[in-house]
């Protein structure tokens, strides 16, 4: 049963006034695959483009985005987010990784801000980069891992 939907089978944010706030985090994560060209740039260091460093810039996008999730995603409930953090990191291919947690003490998950945050932070990454090349492909982006609530969530890496 999908849970967005009410007995009428049409759109409602799940009401979540019985549930008890818990911790609850979420992590996600997403791969920027760069041409060559673009990441021999930041095996030199980090790339600072026109709107300034890459990596800086993608994660505080990412954070902010994560802080803006209930405005992007119609029934996401809005949550004042207690951590965010955005992990960006070139890997031995070249690629860019992205893996974000979220944190908060609620009564609802994290699992969007979480996915939201390593999204806009990949998109940054593509936005700040297209400019050496439109070969750049974001993909994987995934939650791995969440904790609290009904039930927690591990998915191999």
């Amino acid at each position: 049963m999908l849970t967005h939907l009410n007995d009428d089978n049409q759109p409602s944010i799940v009401d979540v006034s019985e549930k008890t706030p818990t911790k609850r985090t979420a992590k996600a994560s997403a791969l920027v695959q760069l041409p060559d060209v673009i990441s021999a740039l930041f095996r030199d260091g980090e790339l600072q483009s026109k709107k300034g460093p890459v990596f800086q810039t993608a994660i505080l996008a990412g954070i902010m985005a994560a802080k803006k999730t209930s405005e992007l995603i119609p029934l996401c409930h809005p949550i004042g987010l207690e951590d965010c953090k955005v992990d960006i990191r070139l890997n031995d291919a070249g690629d860019v990784e992205i893996e974000t947690l979220a944190t908060v003490t609620h009564k609802t998950g994290v699992e969007m801000e979480a996915l939201t945050a390593a999204s806009v932070a990949a998109l940054t990454v593509y936005d700040m980069c297209k400019g050496l090349s439109h070969d750049i492909v974001i993909k994987d982006i995934r939650l791995f891992e969440k904790r609290g609530g009904k039930s927690d969530y591990d998915q191999p890496r």
